[in-house]
């Protein structure tokens, strides 16, 4: 394919795109390596597009893609074919561009010659950099012109731009190269049966990389790049190591950790705290509900990332009234952007804080990371954000005083629907009609539910017996009342919400899942909502759908209204689980483990809702994020809800019950941290068997009470 053209090549926006993500860096390309401003590409730090072109030409011509991989979520490789100047087929130039992300990138280039003939080459790399905000490049338009300078000098291509008050800008080096309109420019002579290499930087400009444009490109990628590679070892020496005997979910599972691993960022204020961002390529940001259900599916394996996302979360918690931003006092945020054009962001700022399932959620991770031994401290100096957060929710979240949360935007620039299906069509009736809001989702009210039982009974165990007696009693008046209202007994499911008027949005869709997560539905009505669940209309033999099949809105290739998220069909998981519907949470979690096999076990954030009986493998959402947090912790959680997997560090306590897929084989898990100790994990069959565990800690083999059973738990103090 001499006349390969990356342009044409490149189909639809992002079509193909490989993605690296490191922390709060990102990159995307094509399958080649190239980057085209035109396309969703570029490398991306702090939501700024730091290059938007970084293109290679050998002889003139394009290189043709063979093959590209990651070997870390923040490694790729992209293997190629020069053209051949005589327009035959088969080239004896292959070239591999091995590029590592940091706060820019690394990049070395070799062309491996397998002709009997030393080949002249001329390279040359197309450089430029926009820096566009991670919005307008998402959205394709473009609202700021910045006045650009480009100097340049021998191997070394500086850009600066300023926009108002704004200074930004990158150097590129490639040693020994000569200076072109477009970039940089090698000529060489490579060997017969031989190889030629070279490589490349793409730093932001700082004072340090100011310094001495000739400082050696060795030394500064180290410098990049390391602060990455110190933080991903950490991050493996801390993470527990499973073995499984089926290989697909051991591979899913060490993908989940490597990936989570990549996606944290760190909190500029307080470069000790490490959050999850929500995922690559245009989510890598702190967001309340990504965040903190992350934090929660990972909690037993790794429990800092619970810490700083809540104290992140914590020190940003609303504390004032702002229609635009819909902060209010109390209020856990929906996200946070470094760095973008302000008028670009949701409500115009950096923060924003339209979201109605945060709040609790905050609460809920708050007490469960207590009962995982989080040190008591730092516990307590979140205690009085999870109280604010709670008076949030009585005093705001519930608009009209009936017991509910809703949610109804505060300025036309926020989010229309507030859950975690915030599309704006993504709440609907059964015959497709979208609800009015102000809208109370199903699934909050249940988060609302655990938020209360979480912050019950942790003052119970400080000795605050009135509070915790007030809390539970709120939490048993919910869930009388959600029971009543949301349930439709002619359908046998929960309604997704209520509308305006309090009527029953009487879609059929996995919200109600969620419900079974946290507790809230009644055991008389949960063996409907698993066998609704596992219906043909819902399964498709992949997941979970979002949305029956049979309902109005209905689409198998829409966001929120009939595709499958791994997260949401975790969180099913967890629920049958709680409820007892075993048989249904392996199948479930088995054709998870089976989809992931085709994206190189690694779950996207979602995936389109078509039957497994009519296509032979999960076809992909066209813009999913990947690697994406909730997505990326789904195996953990799976393996979680499925070994029943709990602890009380307090009460000296930790509960397995396996029950994994026979298909699944054994696990042996070591390096999992339990009150401070390590632990080694054996499952085979219904045999366990737990070392390491720390001084005055028990196993027992069962289930952990629910924090709604007071009598169960006393009777586990008094032992």
């Amino acid at each position: 394919m001499a006349g390969w053209n990356a342009d044409s090549a490149a189909g639809a926006p992002g079509q193909g795109a490989v993605t690296l993500v490191a922390g709060s860096s990102f990159c995307i390309s094509l399958q080649n390596g190239d980057i085209f401003a035109h396309h969703p590409h570029g490398v991306f730090h702090r939501d700024t597009r730091i290059l938007s072109r970084w293109s290679l030409t050998i002889n003139g011509q394009p290189v043709e893609p063979l093959g590209a991989w990651t070997p870390s979520p923040y490694q790729g490789t992209y293997m190629g074919r020069a053209a051949r100047s005589d327009g035959r087929a088969d080239s004896p130039l292959t070239v591999e561009r091995k590029r590592e992300l940091g706060a820019g990138i690394v990049e070395d280039i070799t062309i491996h010659n397998y002709s009997l003939q030393p080949a002249s080459c001329e390279i040359a790399l197309a450089v430029d950099a926009d820096f566009a905000d991670l919005f307008e490049v998402k959205d394709g338009r473009f609202h700021r012109r910045w006045d650009q300078t480009r100097r340049t000098r021998p191997g070394s291509v500086t850009i600066e731009a300023a926009w108002q008050e704004t200074r930004k800008g990158i150097v590129v080096r490639m040693r020994d190269a000569e200076v072109s309109a477009d970039g940089l420019l090698l000529r060489m002579m490579v060997p017969a049966h031989g190889k030629w290499s070279v490589r490349a930087t793409v730093l932001p400009l700082t004072a340090e990389t100011e310094v001495d444009a000739g400082l050696p490109t060795l030394v500064l990628s180290a410098d990049m790049i390391s602060a990455q590679e110190r933080r991903q070892k950490a991050w493996d020496a801390r993470i527990p190591l499973p073995r499984v005997g089926n290989p697909t979910v051991e591979r899913s599972l060490l993908r989940s950790h490597d990936d989570i691993g990549a996606l944290r960022i760190v909190d500029p204020d307080h470069p000790d705290r490490m959050v999850v961002a929500a995922g690559a390529p245009w989510f890598m940001a702190l967001f309340g509900r990504d965040s903190l259900l992350s934090s929660f599916m990972v909690l037993p394996v790794d429990a800092t990332l619970a810490l700083g996302t809540l104290q992140t979360l914590a020190d940003r918690q609303g504390t004032k009234v702002d229609p635009l931003t819909e902060e209010q006092p109390g209020r856990i945020l929906h996200e946070v952007r470094l760095d973008v054009g302000t008028g670009l962001a949701l409500g115009g700022r950096s923060a924003y804080y339209g979201t109605a399932d945060a709040t609790p959620l905050f609460v809920t991770l708050l007490g469960e990371a207590s009962r995982w031994g989080l040190a008591a401290e730092d516990i307590a100096a979140l205690v009085p954000h999870a109280d604010r957060a709670l008076e949030w929710i009585r005093e705001y979240g519930d608009r009209d005083g009936d017991g509910f949360v809703e949610y109804l935007r505060l300025s036309d620039q926020g989010l229309a629907n507030q859950g975690w299906k915030d599309s704006w069509d993504g709440i609907n009736f059964a015959d497709g009609r979208l609800a009015e809001p102000p809208i109370a989702l199903c699934e909050v009210q249940g988060y609302v539910y655990s938020a209360y039982l979480a912050r019950a009974w942790m003052a119970y165990e400080a000795g605050d017996e009135a509070l915790a007696d007030d809390l539970r009693e709120r939490a048993e008046r919910l869930k009388k009342q959600f029971n009543e209202q949301f349930w439709l007994p002619d359908r046998g499911y929960y309604a997704i919400a209520l509308d305006r008027d309090k009527r029953p949005v009487d879609a059929c869709a996995s919200n109600m899942g969620h419900c079974l997560w946290s507790g809230i539905v009644d055991e008389d009505k949960a063996r409907q909502v698993a066998d609704r669940l596992m219906s043909p209309e819902m399964f498709s033999g992949w997941g979970v759908r979002t949305l029956a099949t049979d309902m109005g809105a209905y689409n198998p290739v829409s966001y929120h209204n009939g595709s499958v998220w791994p997260h949401d069909n975790a969180l099913i998981v967890g629920g049958l689980m709680r409820y007892g519907f075993v048989k249904e949470a392996q199948r479930l979690s088995s054709a998870l483990m089976d989809a992931a096999e085709y994206t190189d076990n690694r779950l996207p954030e979602l995936f389109c809702g078509f039957s497994r009986s009519d296509y032979p493998q999960p076809l992909p959402y066209p813009t999913a994020c990947s690697p994406q947090a909730w997505a990326s912790a789904t195996p953990v959680m799976l393996i979680r809800s499925l070994l029943r997997y709990e602890a009380d560090v307090a009460l000296g306590v930790l509960w397995l019950d396996p029950a994994l897929p026979e298909t699944w084989g054994s696990l042996h898990t070591t390096n999992l941290p339990v009150g401070g100790a390590r632990v080694t994990l054996d499952v085979s069959g219904s045999h366990v068997d737990v070392e390491g565990l720390p001084q005055g800690m028990v196993f027992r083999r069962g289930t952990r009470p629910p924090l709604a059973d007071f009598m169960e738990i006393n009777r586990l103090r008094r032992e």
